[in-house]
């Protein structure tokens, strides 16, 4: 008898713990068919991003299809690239001078035109290697160097060089800047200091700026002044590749620049006299009694 109890004790006790964990069961698959499973995607189907990056790879070779912009939109995009957000906040892919004025002219042409510029977007963030005359090394101006790629984008060559002639050229002899944002994002400044670069590169046009206004080239003044001037060159060079589309385009600084550059005809056009360099840049600005070069100091020359 003891023995028949302690089998029937040890049944039971074997037929609860399997119940229990039955039960257990139970419990986790209806807890588990309670949360929503994910629906499986066919490996082999197609997806719409796929064939949109199919797209992408696809870009056709410049020049791309061009509609007349309002050069002062283009001015306020600019001016909102080179801070790298909108004016709401938006974060941007890139920022600074060049970044500013290529973005412009892109994002309006995106808006505009569409493909392919629209997919071309991200791709923007490059120009921000631009920044300071190239990473700091104030060469070109940033935002002359963005609008030049800008415009290899639109025209042909020989119409994008002649455009970039009247760009830097205006660049030089102009009081700049002269854009005024609904909303200052560096720096409230009013009025704005203005100069004139007397050259196309970066370090002339800074020192040029800071002597004028009194204002340092590390300050938040200085860059909201490049920040406007960003504004100023994707404006206006929208302004000219408009007038290049309606066959309306001529040199009117480029040829100023001509005239006063007389250097030219000994050290730089081919088949001078000395033909010792290269350039179109307004030479006076460097090479003076105040310059980097006295040629003052030159002996028996003919400009002396």
């Amino acid at each position: 008898m003891m023995v028949m109890n302690m089998f029937r004790r040890s049944f039971l006790g074997m037929m609860g713990a399997a119940f229990a964990t039955a039960l257990m069961g139970c419990v986790q698959e209806e807890e588990l068919a309670k949360k929503p499973q994910p629906t499986p995607t066919p490996a082999t189907t197609p997806t719409p991003e796929a064939e949109v990056v199919e797209k992408i790879v696809e870009i056709p070779e410049p020049p791309w299809e061009y509609r007349k912009l309002d050069p002062y939109e283009v001015a306020e995009l600019g001016y909102q690239g080179y801070c790298g957000k909108t004016f709401s906040g938006e974060k941007l892919p890139g920022a600074h001078c060049c970044f500013g004025a290529f973005y412009a002219i892109i994002k309006a042409l995106a808006d505009e035109v569409g493909s392919p510029y629209k997919e071309f977007i991200p791709v923007t963030s490059m120009a921000t290697v631009g920044k300071g005359g190239i990473v700091g090394w104030s060469t070109v101006c940033g935002a002359l160097n963005g609008a030049a790629w800008a415009t290899y984008l639109v025209l042909p060559e020989e119409e994008a060089d002649k455009v970039i002639n009247e760009l830097f050229a205006w660049y030089q002899y102009e009081e700049l800047p002269k854009y005024k944002p609904p909303k200052a994002m560096k720096a409230s400044l009013d009025p704005m200091p203005t100069s004139v670069a007397n050259s196309p590169l970066c370090h002339a046009s800074v020192t040029n700026w800071c002597t004028a206004s009194g204002y340092r080239a590390f300050s938040k003044e200085r860059s909201e002044r490049c920040a406007r001037l960003t504004a100023d060159v994707a404006g206006k060079t929208i302004e000219l590749i408009n007038a290049m589309h309606d066959g309306t385009f001529a040199y009117v600084y480029y040829d100023k620049n001509t005239e006063l550059n007389t250097c030219g005809s000994c050290h730089s056009n081919k088949g001078s006299t000395l033909e010792d360099t290269r350039g179109k840049m307004y030479c006076v600005s460097c090479h003076s009694d105040k310059g980097a070069t006295h040629i003052e100091s030159i002996e028996v020359h003919p400009k002396i």
